[in-house]
């Protein structure tokens, strides 16, 4: 056998983690998964954040090193490894992309040195929390 789980066999937490994704809806007609640019792997899988045209510049010199970024006119899409959003709230107006899924009109603007396409997730957290003004998650006070 393959070592499928099967009857006795438990599943481990990221098997259920990744079958829970999967079941998201659809994407819709007008999105697309863009290719990895030639020469390059993503080993870690791939998504996407988004955010706003104008915050754009404003984040990418903030950053150590910037991977793949796509733009579509309206969103600057950086691609991040698989699963960057657990156990992470990206701040307001980034969005997340599972499975780095964009817009069919998102042309790739930056292509990086090397053969992976990521932004590193918890700079680019740190980037976009500064741009806007958003505390990160971890530095909030708690509340009992």
């Amino acid at each position: 056998m393959s070592g499928a789980p099967g009857p006795g066999r438990p599943l481990g937490l990221d098997t259920l983690v990744r079958l829970q994704r999967d079941r998201r809806p659809g994407t819709a007609a007008d999105t697309r998964r863009p290719p990895v640019p030639e020469g390059m792997t993503a080993p870690l899988g791939r998504d996407a954040v988004a955010v706003p045209a104008a915050l754009g510049p404003l984040v990418a010199p903030r950053l150590p090193r910037v991977g793949c970024v796509y733009a579509d006119g309206t969103h600057w899409w950086w691609i991040v490894p698989s699963d960057s959003d657990e156990a992470l709230t990206w701040p307001a107006p980034a969005l997340y992309s599972t499975g780095a899924t964009l817009p069919g009109a998102a042309r790739l603007i930056h292509r990086p040195q090397g053969t992976v396409p990521y932004t590193p997730p918890i700079p680019l957290y740190l980037a976009l929390c500064r741009v806007t003004g958003t505390t990160p998650e971890w530095s909030r006070p708690l509340s009992a």
